[in-house]
């Protein structure tokens, strides 16, 4: 059996507290591509942010995820059924789907393997809607530490699957009737500790602390904690949504 790549189970804490959730305006675009609200699938749900999302819309949503302490550390709904599952292989049942979801994981999936499950999970009119995101944005001078952080202080330390993500999802394998689709972004009123907590949740980070058995945000927190300072106060932040979606 393919062993799939643990990413996020050591952060998984971080990841829930530290990770944005998605604007209502996404989701309330997503309910349009389907005529039916029977059952949604969130796929790579981790904690459960786009999970909870559907559920304003659909009647069940299946949440899925590899990682059990994602799973564990997933808010509970009484719509949503979670499950330790990979995305390549889950126990739903032939056409029962109405909608796919995949938020920030579809580059680590088997594409082959996935799309093969997606197509025989899918009902004949059922959508899959995937998406990714950009580095926040909080003002120039922060901007540039964080792209500093993320290019070369744990750079070596991102997996070739995250280049998908640094392409916005352009050059992603994505076997369907593409669907034109607007632009979304999202924002979020973030403290210090809510931007280190955010850095510390990245793959490319927990990877530098397990080769070096150091903390990478060391490197930058004395200048991050001037920047700040000059702000004096909790900072929106803004994420740009890369959306695909298709039939």
């Amino acid at each position: 059996m393919e062993k799939f790549k643990d990413n996020f189970s050591k952060q998984s804490t971080a990841y829930q507290k530290y990770r944005p959730s998605y604007p209502k305006e996404l989701f309330d675009y997503l309910s349009t591509l389907t005529k039916n609200y029977d059952l949604a699938w969130d796929c790579g749900t981790g904690n459960g942010q786009s999970a909870i999302g559907l559920a304003n819309y659909f009647e069940k949503v299946y949440a899925t995820d590899p990682s059990g302490q994602q799973i564990s550390n997933a808010q509970s709904h009484p719509k949503i059924t979670y499950k330790v599952e990979k995305a390549e292989s889950c126990s739903l049942a032939n056409n029962s789907v109405d909608l796919i979801t995949v938020a920030q994981a579809l580059h680590w999936f088997n594409f082959e393997k996935f799309y093969s499950e997606v197509k025989r999970v899918l009902k004949p009119e059922g959508i899959i809607a995937v998406w990714t995101y950009s580095l926040p944005r909080v003002s120039s001078e922060i901007d540039k530490l964080i792209l500093h952080f993320h290019d070369n202080i744990v750079g070596e330390f991102w997996q070739k699957e995250n280049q998908l993500v640094a392409e916005e999802y352009k050059t992603i394998p994505f076997p369907f009737n593409e669907i034109e689709t607007p632009s979304f972004k999202f924002q979020k009123e973030i403290t210090l500790e809510d931007l280190k907590g955010l850095l510390i949740s990245w793959s490319a980070t927990q990877r530098y602390k397990d080769k070096n058995r150091t903390d990478p945000i060391i490197q930058i927190e004395k200048e991050l904690d001037n920047l700040w300072k000059k702000l004096d106060v909790p900072q929106l932040a803004t994420w740009d949504i890369f959306l695909k979606a298709g039939k």
